[in-house]
């Protein structure tokens, strides 16, 4: 038996980056996009909701599978393209942190809010990114991928359970006054592309895949084998529950007349409530505790990601020790989205859409430089992708193109 353990941690002691995506992933874009894609249109977005899986999966693979060919991370590999590829990285990261980290820490305020009781959104507010600053400050890497294993394992389960009860007691009656919602008029178009957006996270994020590759590399030894299993396993993990979370939102709330509430704490209160209505209401703290762990992983690991990737673009940009400018990084990462949740308090999903669409927009971008540096003289041959995974890489970057061309032509 005790050997048995030991292989077990070992084998999970493999496991890190890919995890740390797939929680950062499963935040607003499942609980949140997949939920309401569920309620409001039943199983009519499936197929965009697996589109943007499939053909987003190559650029997000790139950055792991660069990091460990090469040994640097995507934004360094940028920077051996051109000091404007730099520049363009750094411009739309600032267009797009600050929305995004708010968005995230707007849900995980809701659910603290919602747990305990507590209805003042601005204190919540303040006393979560306080807490995840001072997590990233003294805990780092090692502590965030610790804690987001743990999480990440309980959300699985209990996700998995109120799937399985949800299915076998079937969808709720559709009221008599239910209207089929329409997918081709410009409220549904626009949120298509927001789901989409974040489906299962933003591209540019892939940078961050690189940066915990490379974190990960320093305190073990995994093989290539073992790195790659780790991303795809994680990849994967977050298509099944975009689904699981779409069933629960069809099943329980589609046709019956309920809305999706516009607070982050009546959300929480809605979300809780799809699992407690099928598992019953003794799982409430279980899974009140376990959404919450999980948004405030997605929240830790969304300010740790940006933090480290403009630290990282400003020291191959100015050539200065990256360690100083990521805890200049992590206090405006922290200081920033509190400001923009302040001015969205009323507005739940207006904010939601905003970041997530943003994201969306400048995926096209993110999506062509990975495909060239992967496919790049700095990557030796037997790291390079296949040519199926090519074909996929241009088929993917022409469905971005296509789909920001449809957004630019309807708003």
């Amino acid at each position: 038996m005790k050997i048995l353990i030991n292989r077990l941690r070992k084998k999970l002691q493999k496991f890190g980056p890919g995890i740390i995506f797939a929680s950062t992933a499963i935040g607003v874009s499942h609980l949140v996009q997949s939920t309401r894609a569920g309620a409001e249109y039943g199983f009519a977005l499936v197929i965009f909701i697996l589109m943007a899986n499939i053909f987003k999966y190559p650029f997000f693979e790139f950055g792991t599978r660069y990091a460990y060919a090469t040994k640097e991370s995507l934004i360094e590999g940028y920077s051996r393209i051109g000091k404007w590829v730099l520049i363009s990285y750094l411009m739309i990261t600032i267009l797009s942190m600050f929305t995004v980290i708010a968005a995230v820490g707007f849900v995980c305020s809701g659910l603290i809010s919602q747990i305990t009781g507590y209805t003042d959104l601005r204190i919540v507010t303040i006393l979560l990114f306080v807490v995840c600053f001072f997590i990233l400050f003294f805990g780092r890497y090692v502590l965030l991928e610790d804690i987001i294993k743990l999480i990440s394992s309980i959300l699985l389960v209990s996700t998995l359970t109120a799937f399985i009860v949800c299915v076998v007691n079937g969808p709720t009656e559709v009221s008599d006054n239910f209207i089929e919602p329409v997918l081709r008029d410009k409220k549904s178009i626009l949120f298509i592309i927001a789901l989409m957006g974040w489906m299962p996270t933003a591209v540019d994020l892939s940078t961050w895949n690189s940066i915990w590759t490379i974190e990960k590399l320093k305190i073990s030894k995994n093989s290539f084998k073992e790195i790659m299993f780790d991303f795809r396993f994680g990849y994967l993990i977050t298509i099944i529950l975009s689904l699981f979370f779409l069933t629960l939102g069809c099943f329980l709330m589609f046709g019956s007349g309920e809305e999706i509430p516009n607070s982050s704490s009546l959300f929480a209160s809605k979300l809780i409530s799809l699992y407690t209505s099928t598992l019953g209401d003794w799982s409430y703290l279980l899974i009140s505790i376990c959404a919450f762990s999980v948004m405030f992983s997605t929240t830790v690991s969304v300010i740790d990601g940006y933090s480290r990737s403009m630290s990282l673009t400003l020291k191959n940009l100015i050539n200065v020790e990256s360690k100083k400018y990521y805890f200049g990084w992590l206090l405006v990462s922290c200081i920033l989205p509190i400001i923009i949740i302040f001015n969205f308090m009323n507005d739940f999903k207006k904010l939601i859409d905003l970041a997530t669409t943003i994201s969306f927009i400048i995926a096209p971008f993110c999506a062509i430089l990975n495909h060239y540096l992967i496919n790049s003289k700095f990557v030796s041959q037997k790291f390079k992708p296949s040519k199926y995974l090519n074909i996929l890489s241009y088929s993917g970057i022409g469905f971005l193109v296509i789909f920001c061309i449809i957004y630019f032509t309807i708003i």
